[in-house]
């Protein structure tokens, strides 16, 4: 199910950020899960779409779309 957040923060150098959901909880988001061509990047306080799968150390974001 797809949720929407908004870009908490993210830092292009080091390639991840976090996403607050609806529901006021942060999720991690990684680069690789960005779906655009080219440079994949967020920019702080951007609305967005997303998955919630769980990852190695908890929840992340997947499939990542700017709204």
């Amino acid at each position: 199910m797809r949720e929407k957040g908004t870009v908490k923060w993210f830092n292009a150098a080091k390639g991840f950020g976090f996403i607050q959901r609806e529901t006021g909880e942060d999720v991690f988001v990684h680069f690789s899960a960005i779906q655009s061509n080219g440079y994949r990047s967020l920019d702080e306080g951007a609305r967005v779409e997303f998955e919630v799968t769980q990852g190695p150390k908890g929840l992340q974001a997947s499939n990542v779309t700017v709204i």
